[in-house]
């Protein structure tokens, strides 16, 4: 898909990437621009559905699941269809057809431990076209795809963002006397903010037919107790960044934390998690071209002590991600009310 932003679009990306909640007018003053031009284009690259601002919700919400690496080899020629078989699971968080150390690569999240078994032993390994799996359990996110930034802003555009998601990562004081799993109006304020992250209390007044002031507080009380975080989704590709991989390393027990945090902190780092398996450490990173994958490869790594290998899954095209579908690198059609109980939230 050609890049269809300008830089313009790619100045209104960063700073929603900054502070994705915050006014048209306070966008407008950081980017220099009136209001009604960020509204505009704003409007247009959601109604081209090639970004949009959701809510991920906190695991400690969705269940006791937690997230596992799949790499799956194909029969010829069913790669694409295994693939479209794994979007078919409502536990499919990530799915992209690869090449290199596996044909299809996505991550999987069941609502309970529990299920786990089944969801990897029969629905997975069962799918036709799929010949073997690889899977790896996710101990840590090191870092999520939430917390990647586009670099373009200045550092007095950067502090004047800031000042609005100050306010609402406030800590709550009354957030350790308050149960983790919402119910009621908060349970159903969560499922508009997860299907839309820039929902104002207003908004949610009006659509729950509650006081204003009420919405506003609950908003604000989930926001503040981190079990949603507003995010942007929009692929890398429309922002500079044609090239992506999923890079699997084997690292020696005594290096493994440090080369994730390392990892955590690097550029290119979308989504870096410390696993239970060979593959100790999994970077989902993306890159402007072959030449920056090489630097990565060939000098990053070889800096990181304790590294004893690695295999590179090169991303050919991504279905899915964070259980939103794609559609030749567009996003899909909105779908119907989020379940936020289903455990498909807090992932990369």
């Amino acid at each position: 898909m050609e890049n269809a932003l300008d830089d313009d679009d790619l100045d209104l990306v960063a700073a929603l990437q900054r502070a994705p909640r915050a006014p048209l007018s306070l966008l407008a003053q950081a980017l220099g621009v009136s209001a009604s031009t960020v509204g505009r284009r704003l409007a247009r690259l959601e109604s081209n559905r090639l970004l949009r601002v959701i809510g991920q919700v906190d695991l400690s919400v969705t269940g006791e699941g937690t997230p596992w690496h799949v790499w799956v080899a194909a029969a010829p020629g069913r790669a694409l269809d295994v693939a479209r078989g794994l979007v078919e699971l409502p536990e499919a968080a990530h799915v992209a057809v690869t090449a290199g150390q596996a044909d299809v690569y996505c991550v999987v999240q069941p609502a309970r431990r529990a299920e786990a078994r089944d969801l990897l032993t029969r629905h997975i390994a069962t799918l036709p076209g799929v010949r073997s799996t690889r899977t790896e359990l996710v101990l840590r996110a090191d870092t999520k795809s939430d917390a990647w930034r586009l670099p373009r802003l200045t550092q007095d555009q950067h502090r004047l963002l800031a000042t609005y998601t100050a306010e609402e990562r406030e800590t709550d004081p009354g957030g350790a006397d308050r149960p983790a799993r919402p119910t009621g109006d908060e349970l159903r304020i969560l499922r508009l903010l997860a299907a839309d992250g820039r929902m104002t209390a207003a908004q949610a007044s009006r659509e729950l037919g509650i006081g204003q002031s009420t919405a506003y507080r609950v908003t604000q009380s989930l926001l503040q107790r981190g079990l949603v975080r507003p995010r942007v989704e929009i692929e890398p590709g429309l922002l500079g960044y044609a090239l992506e991989a999923v890079v699997a390393l084997t690292v020696a027990p005594g290096g493994v934390r440090e080369a994730a945090r390392t990892l955590a902190r690097h550029p290119s780092a979308r989504y870096v998690s410390t696993n239970a398996g060979t593959f100790s450490v999994v970077h989902q990173g993306v890159f402007r071209d072959e030449e920056g994958l090489a630097e990565f490869l060939t000098r990053d790594l070889a800096e990181l002590d304790g590294v004893i290998s690695f295999d590179v899954s090169v991303v050919l095209q991504a279905l899915r991600r964070h259980w939103l579908d794609r559609e030749d690198g567009r996003l899909a059609a909105l779908p119907g009310p989020t379940d936020t109980g289903s455990g498909r939230h807090d992932d990369t």
